[in-house]
């Protein structure tokens, strides 16, 4: 993970290019999505993290973005239920 305040726009931009960064997330609420998100680009610098891949994200604990990854939100949302109901 790392912190989007802890990084220079040319940095961040070169992580991007090479791969190194692929998801975005929201630290307080701990979210991640797509770089494209709308939801994504109107957070603060200090809150916004990014990740390599979703299995990182997942292992800091993140779940997925409603609005960028439906799919993968319905899938997690639905993983909870089942252990609601256990």
């Amino acid at each position: 993970m790392i912190r989007h305040s802890e990084i220079d726009r040319n940095t961040l931009r070169r992580l991007v290019h090479a791969g190194k960064i692929k998801f975005g997330g929201y630290r307080p609420g701990k979210i991640y999505g797509t770089l494209h998100c709308p939801s994504g680009k109107r957070m603060k610098t200090e809150n916004r993290v990014f990740f390599e891949s979703e299995q990182e994200a997942i292992d800091a604990g993140y779940r997925p973005c409603g609005h960028c990854m439906p799919e993968q939100y319905q899938r997690w949302k639905a993983g909870r239920a089942r252990l609601r109901q256990q």
